[in-house]
Protein backbone atom coordinates (compact mmCIF):
# COMPACT_ATOMS: atom_id res chain seq x y z
CA UNK A 1 0.00 0.00 0.00
CA UNK A 2 1.46 3.32 -0.83
CA UNK A 3 0.29 5.07 1.87
CA UNK A 4 1.71 8.44 1.12
CA UNK A 5 -0.14 8.73 -1.68
CA UNK A 6 -3.44 7.36 0.12
CA UNK A 7 -2.66 10.21 2.76
CA UNK A 8 -2.72 12.63 0.07
CA UNK A 9 -5.73 11.52 -1.54
CA UNK A 10 -7.77 11.67 1.64
CA UNK A 11 -6.68 15.09 2.91
CA UNK A 12 -7.82 16.35 -0.45
CA UNK A 13 -11.18 14.97 -0.27
CA UNK A 14 -11.22 16.69 3.15
CA UNK A 15 -10.33 19.75 2.07
CA UNK A 16 -12.73 19.58 -0.98
CA UNK A 17 -15.77 18.40 0.91
CA UNK A 18 -14.78 21.72 3.44
CA UNK A 19 -14.71 24.23 0.85
CA UNK A 20 -18.25 22.61 -0.81
CA UNK A 21 -19.97 22.23 3.22
CA UNK A 22 -23.58 22.91 2.41
CA UNK A 23 -26.08 24.89 4.78
CA UNK A 24 -29.12 22.86 4.70
CA UNK A 25 -29.13 20.86 7.86
CA UNK A 26 -29.31 17.21 6.06
CA UNK A 27 -27.15 17.90 3.29
CA UNK A 28 -24.72 19.27 5.63
CA UNK A 29 -24.75 16.22 8.37
CA UNK A 30 -24.14 13.88 5.82
CA UNK A 31 -21.49 15.91 4.39
CA UNK A 32 -19.27 16.38 8.20
CA UNK A 33 -19.95 12.63 8.21
CA UNK A 34 -18.32 12.15 5.01
CA UNK A 35 -15.37 14.54 6.29
CA UNK A 36 -14.61 12.47 9.29
CA UNK A 37 -14.51 9.37 7.41
CA UNK A 38 -11.84 11.36 5.39
CA UNK A 39 -9.69 12.80 8.29
CA UNK A 40 -10.16 8.76 9.64
CA UNK A 41 -8.54 7.94 6.42
CA UNK A 42 -6.11 10.66 6.53
CA UNK A 43 -4.98 9.06 10.09
CA UNK A 44 -5.08 5.79 9.37
CA UNK A 45 -2.35 6.35 6.59
CA UNK A 46 -0.26 8.68 9.29
CA UNK A 47 -0.20 6.35 11.89
CA UNK A 48 0.55 3.03 9.34
CA UNK A 49 3.64 5.17 8.27
CA UNK A 50 4.54 5.77 12.06
CA UNK A 51 3.47 9.64 12.32
CA UNK A 52 1.60 9.69 15.24
CA UNK A 53 1.27 13.18 15.88
CA UNK A 54 0.01 13.90 12.57
CA UNK A 55 -2.46 10.73 13.12
CA UNK A 56 -3.54 12.28 16.74
CA UNK A 57 -4.46 15.41 14.76
CA UNK A 58 -6.61 13.60 12.33
CA UNK A 59 -8.35 11.36 14.94
CA UNK A 60 -9.39 14.64 16.86
CA UNK A 61 -10.69 16.51 13.50
CA UNK A 62 -12.63 13.50 12.53
CA UNK A 63 -14.09 13.60 16.37
CA UNK A 64 -14.93 17.41 15.54
CA UNK A 65 -17.18 16.40 12.29
CA UNK A 66 -18.46 13.47 13.35
CA UNK A 67 -19.74 15.69 16.71
CA UNK A 68 -21.16 18.44 14.36
CA UNK A 69 -23.10 16.14 12.26
CA UNK A 70 -24.68 14.29 15.43
CA UNK A 71 -27.79 17.32 15.82
CA UNK A 72 -29.59 17.13 12.38
CA UNK A 73 -28.47 13.28 12.36
CA UNK A 74 -31.62 10.78 11.92
CA UNK A 75 -32.66 9.09 14.94
CA UNK A 76 -30.43 5.90 15.54
CA UNK A 77 -27.19 7.33 14.03
CA UNK A 78 -25.21 5.51 16.20
CA UNK A 79 -22.35 4.99 14.10
CA UNK A 80 -21.25 8.61 14.89
CA UNK A 81 -20.81 8.17 18.79
CA UNK A 82 -18.58 4.75 18.03
CA UNK A 83 -16.48 6.68 15.29
CA UNK A 84 -15.71 9.55 18.19
CA UNK A 85 -15.10 6.64 20.78
CA UNK A 86 -12.81 5.02 18.41
CA UNK A 87 -11.04 7.65 17.09
CA UNK A 88 -10.34 9.27 20.57
CA UNK A 89 -9.11 5.72 21.90
CA UNK A 90 -6.63 6.12 19.26
CA UNK A 91 -5.80 9.75 20.07
CA UNK A 92 -4.80 9.03 23.44
CA UNK A 93 -7.11 12.36 24.48
CA UNK A 94 -7.93 10.93 28.11
CA UNK A 95 -9.99 14.19 28.65
CA UNK A 96 -12.07 14.57 25.52
CA UNK A 97 -12.71 10.61 25.39
CA UNK A 98 -14.25 10.17 29.37
CA UNK A 99 -16.79 13.66 28.02
CA UNK A 100 -17.35 11.67 24.97
CA UNK A 101 -18.04 8.31 26.82
CA UNK A 102 -20.68 10.03 29.34
CA UNK A 103 -22.27 12.15 26.28
CA UNK A 104 -22.54 8.68 24.69
CA UNK A 105 -24.58 7.41 27.57
CA UNK A 106 -26.81 10.88 27.63
CA UNK A 107 -28.23 10.60 24.68
CA UNK A 108 -29.23 7.12 25.25
CA UNK A 109 -26.92 4.45 23.69
CA UNK A 110 -27.45 2.13 26.75
CA UNK A 111 -30.76 1.60 26.09
CA UNK A 112 -30.48 1.61 21.64
CA UNK A 113 -32.78 -1.30 20.26
CA UNK A 114 -29.63 -1.25 17.26
CA UNK A 115 -26.26 -3.31 18.10
CA UNK A 116 -24.44 -0.02 16.68
CA UNK A 117 -25.98 1.28 19.60
CA UNK A 118 -25.29 -1.10 22.12
CA UNK A 119 -21.92 -1.09 20.66
CA UNK A 120 -21.02 2.65 21.48
CA UNK A 121 -22.53 2.03 25.02
CA UNK A 122 -20.09 -0.80 25.52
CA UNK A 123 -17.06 1.13 24.24
CA UNK A 124 -18.30 4.33 26.62
CA UNK A 125 -18.40 2.34 29.73
CA UNK A 126 -15.26 0.17 28.83
CA UNK A 127 -13.68 4.01 28.65
CA UNK A 128 -15.19 4.75 31.99
CA UNK A 129 -13.73 1.76 33.26
CA UNK A 130 -17.33 0.53 34.27
CA UNK A 131 -16.90 -3.11 33.26
CA UNK A 132 -19.59 -5.10 34.75
CA UNK A 133 -21.93 -2.35 33.17
CA UNK A 134 -19.64 -2.75 29.87
CA UNK A 135 -19.72 -6.56 30.20
CA UNK A 136 -24.24 -6.48 30.23
CA UNK A 137 -23.83 -4.91 26.77
CA UNK A 138 -20.92 -6.35 25.67
CA UNK A 139 -22.86 -9.81 25.96
CA UNK A 140 -26.14 -8.63 24.30
CA UNK A 141 -24.17 -8.15 21.47
CA UNK A 142 -22.55 -11.73 21.32
CA UNK A 143 -25.98 -13.08 21.14
CA UNK A 144 -27.19 -10.69 18.32
CA UNK A 145 -27.29 -11.64 14.67
CA UNK A 146 -26.22 -8.26 13.66
CA UNK A 147 -22.85 -7.79 15.13
CA UNK A 148 -19.59 -9.25 15.14
CA UNK A 149 -19.60 -12.42 17.18
CA UNK A 150 -15.50 -11.84 17.63
CA UNK A 151 -15.45 -8.31 18.25
CA UNK A 152 -18.42 -8.47 21.49
CA UNK A 153 -16.39 -11.84 22.29
CA UNK A 154 -13.30 -8.94 22.63
CA UNK A 155 -15.42 -6.58 24.61
CA UNK A 156 -16.63 -9.32 26.73
CA UNK A 157 -13.75 -10.88 27.56
CA UNK A 158 -12.30 -7.05 28.22
CA UNK A 159 -14.53 -6.39 30.38
CA UNK A 160 -14.17 -9.83 32.12
CA UNK A 161 -10.63 -9.06 32.55
CA UNK A 162 -10.00 -12.58 30.59
CA UNK A 163 -6.03 -12.47 29.04
CA UNK A 164 -6.54 -15.93 26.91
CA UNK A 165 -10.22 -15.51 25.55
CA UNK A 166 -9.45 -11.90 24.33
CA UNK A 167 -5.76 -13.13 22.65
CA UNK A 168 -7.44 -15.26 20.79
CA UNK A 169 -10.63 -13.35 19.58
CA UNK A 170 -8.88 -10.36 18.52
CA UNK A 171 -6.60 -13.02 16.36
CA UNK A 172 -10.01 -13.88 14.83
CA UNK A 173 -10.84 -10.56 14.44
CA UNK A 174 -7.45 -9.64 12.45
CA UNK A 175 -7.94 -12.51 10.05
CA UNK A 176 -11.58 -11.28 9.56
CA UNK A 177 -9.78 -7.85 8.31
CA UNK A 178 -7.33 -9.99 6.51
CA UNK A 179 -10.01 -11.76 4.75
CA UNK A 180 -11.84 -8.63 3.65
CA UNK A 181 -12.08 -7.21 -0.16
CA UNK A 182 -13.52 -3.82 1.16
CA UNK A 183 -12.28 -1.35 3.69
CA UNK A 184 -13.37 2.15 4.63
CA UNK A 185 -11.95 4.77 2.48
CA UNK A 186 -10.29 1.81 0.94
CA UNK A 187 -7.81 2.19 3.64
CA UNK A 188 -6.61 -1.50 4.06
CA UNK A 189 -6.04 -0.71 7.92
CA UNK A 190 -7.29 -3.31 11.01
CA UNK A 191 -9.18 -0.73 12.57
CA UNK A 192 -11.06 -2.50 14.87
CA UNK A 193 -8.46 -4.26 16.00
CA UNK A 194 -6.39 -1.41 16.57
CA UNK A 195 -9.50 0.23 19.26
CA UNK A 196 -9.91 -2.94 20.63
CA UNK A 197 -5.98 -2.92 21.61
CA UNK A 198 -6.48 0.36 23.03
CA UNK A 199 -9.57 -0.54 25.19
CA UNK A 200 -7.45 -4.03 26.14
CA UNK A 201 -4.34 -1.92 27.13
CA UNK A 202 -6.29 -0.43 29.62
CA UNK A 203 -6.93 -3.05 31.63
CA UNK A 204 -3.15 -4.29 30.95
CA UNK A 205 -4.15 -7.46 28.65
CA UNK A 206 -3.46 -6.15 25.30
CA UNK A 207 -2.33 -8.99 22.70
CA UNK A 208 1.81 -8.19 22.30
CA UNK A 209 2.27 -10.28 19.34
CA UNK A 210 -0.17 -9.30 16.92
CA UNK A 211 1.56 -8.89 13.40
CA UNK A 212 -0.19 -7.99 10.35
CA UNK A 213 0.29 -5.53 7.44
CA UNK A 214 -2.92 -3.79 7.98
CA UNK A 215 -1.33 -2.97 11.04
CA UNK A 216 1.34 -0.67 12.04
CA UNK A 217 4.55 -2.32 12.65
Amino acid sequence: MEWAEAGKRARERYADGEARLPDEPDARQRQLTRLGNAAWAAAMCALMEGREEEAREWLRRAVDRYRESWDDAPPGSWGRPVAILKALLLAGDEERLDEAARWTLEVGAGEADSPIGRYAAALALLALGEWDDARVHADELRTHDGFPRDVADCLAFIAAEDVVGYIEEVERVLESFESRDEYLEDVPVADTVLVLQAVAARRGMAAEDLASPLLPR
